[in-house]
């Protein structure tokens, strides 16, 4: 489209800048996500390799899985996915103290979070209070099987969290090819999957650039804090 190729252009133009270096100090990234069935897993690690190619130290974790077992056993793929992640940290309030930046990735329920992810983040009241979730940059991605199940909604309410806890949103907008190519969602990379759980957009680069653009944010809130 002609309108997507100009505005490709120009958004490089502008945001070209955005990987300066203006701090020494590393920057440390946690991807936290949850999964039932690896799309966010994905996600997860692509978003982990973006942080890499940053430069930023990186924790790929987990939220604890709150399901029945009963509920869980009768999905097999649900079950299978818990199995093969098994070596994966499970996220701790200590793990949230540690980020400067942190990207969230989760599926859509119904227009909203999982319940999973609503737990944990309901568990950080204490590092709130204490203003130890100020300042950290955030960002989040999503999945749902399809286009129209609540993916924009469930970033929002996502970053609706984010806001009391004082964080900085740091949204990808259109500052990349990469989210064109992704499907041009600005909040965050969200993807449909196919009836295999297959993801159907090609995101990687869309999920590298956001955690990318992540780091770089929280490099300059860092910088301004060391100063």
């Amino acid at each position: 489209m002609k309108f997507g190729a100009i505005s490709v252009n120009i958004f490089k133009k502008i945001f070209n800048k955005e990987s300066t270096q203006v701090t020494t100090s590393k920057v440390n990234l946690a991807v936290i996500y949850y999964s039932s069935n690896g799309t966010n897993y994905q996600l997860a690690q692509w978003a982990a390799e973006g942080g890499l190619q940053a430069g930023a130290e990186v924790k790929v974790l987990k939220v604890p899985e709150t399901a029945p077992q009963s509920v869980i056993d009768s999905s097999p793929p649900w079950k299978a996915h818990l199995e093969e992640t098994k070596h994966v940290p499970t996220v701790s309030l200590a793990d949230l103290e540690w980020a400067d930046a942190i990207i969230f990735s989760m599926p859509t329920r119904f227009g909203n979070l999982p319940a999973q992810m609503k737990q944990f983040i309901d568990t950080t009241g204490g590092l709130w209070a204490q203003g130890k979730t100020v300042n950290k940059v955030v960002s989040a991605m999503t999945s749902a099987q399809n286009p129209n199940a609540g993916q924009e909604q469930t970033i929002l309410q996502l970053y609706t969290s984010m806001y009391h806890w004082g964080a900085i949103v740091a949204a990808p907008g259109f500052t990349d090819p990469s989210v064109f190519v992704a499907g041009g969602n600005p909040y965050g990379t969200s993807v449909t999957v196919d009836q295999n759980g297959a993801i159907k957009e090609d995101a990687r680069a869309a999920a590298q650039h956001q955690a990318k653009r992540a780091v770089s944010v929280a490099k300059w809130v860092k910088a301004g804090l060391e100063q």
